[in-house]
């Protein structure tokens, strides 16, 4: 049995430390000045534009949250900091705090409460659902990276099975587009459709120019409620979209899908996925939250959840699968 600890309360109310500490040191490339090797106080704060009291107290908060280690008064990376943190990398993933630290996500958590009175978010017009939310721009030119590891083997697992043949993919909600623009990337003969808002796709149009697969790729703007997907694809993509909306909303989107695809294609869903006691794992269980503050009708919905949904809106076959090196699951559907 736990004993009673009220360290946890302590450390709850003042989490949003964390946070703040490591914004900061994104913001001011500490991370990267340390690519090279350890560095003092004195030395980060040159190399940062800082001032020496301010960089010392903020390495030692880093050191002690698991990012930094230090020795003989210098700081060194983690191998996390390291490979994630250092914008020299390769695998970098700072930028990610301009969407999921940013002003706007953060304000919201300052009224928890109402939100639960509620039953939703307080923001206006639905939060992130609204056709104007402001932060869906930032969430593409940022999320990225985040997202490579699960675009990877989406790709992976299109490209084993399908090698050669002739694609056509639809990529709903592209945001950044990384998820359609890995399998063009992987499969040469695939063609991408990127659906998602006009100033959005703007972001993941200069993507592909980035991944040179500009030729097999085409733009549909427009709401993904309401634009004519058109028909024929071989798979489309729901990543990170169906847990903003109540399951009505999912049930209509779900069925629009299937009549866009082929006989024999299929829906690849990506999401948090929280196991059916809905407290683990950590990071798809506590999405829900999120979804609480930011949406009128969002959650972090079970397998089985999704399997109702999916089922109801005609597909026969459903299968969830752990996407390794990251907190999200996928569900592959079909009538095959």
């Amino acid at each position: 049995m736990n004993e009673p600890n009220p360290v946890i309360i302590f450390e709850t109310l003042n989490a949003f430390q964390r946070t703040g500490a490591l914004k900061a040191a994104i913001e001011l490339k500490v991370f990267t000045a340390l690519g090279a090797g350890p560095l003092d106080a004195n030395s980060l704060a040159t190399a940062c534009g800082t001032s020496v009291r301010g960089m010392r107290i903020l390495c030692d908060y880093l050191t002690v949250i698991g990012f930094l280690e230090k020795a003989h008064a210098a700081y060194s990376l983690t191998p996390t900091a390291a490979v994630f943190l250092d914008q020299n990398s390769p695998h970098y993933m700072g930028s990610v705090a301009g969407f999921v630290a940013a002003d706007e996500i953060m304000d919201t958590y300052r009224d928890v409460t109402g939100a639960v009175r509620h039953g939703g978010t307080l923001l206006p017009g639905g939060g992130s659902t609204h056709v104007d939310f402001s932060l869906w721009v930032e969430f593409a030119k940022t999320m990225a990276p985040m997202m490579k590891p699960a675009a990877d083997f989406i790709a992976n697992l299109v490209a084993e099975k399908h090698a050669g043949s002739r694609l056509r993919v639809l990529d709903v909600a592209a945001g950044h587009g990384m998820f359609g623009i890995t399998i063009a990337e992987q499969m040469p003969d695939a063609e991408i459709v990127a659906q998602d808002y006009q100033r959005v796709l703007a972001v993941a149009e200069q993507n592909a120019d980035i991944a040179g697969v500009q030729d097999r790729y085409t733009l549909l703007p427009g709401d993904a409620m309401s634009v004519d997907f058109g028909s024929d694809y071989d798979f489309i993509l729901l990543t990170n979209f169906l847990h903003h909306f109540g399951v009505d909303t999912c049930n209509t989107l779900l069925k629009k899908v299937r009549f866009a695809l082929k006989p024999q294609g299929a829906v690849i869903l990506l999401d948090f996925i929280p196991n059916e006691d809905r407290v683990s794992p950590p990071t798809a269980a506590t999405f829900a939250l999120t979804m609480l503050m930011s949406t009128d009708q969002g959650d972090a919905y079970t397998f089985a959840e999704y399997k109702q949904m999916l089922t109801a809106a005609g597909f026969s076959n459903n299968q969830m699968v752990d996407v390794p090196n990251s907190p999200s699951r996928l569900v592959i559907s079909s009538n095959a």
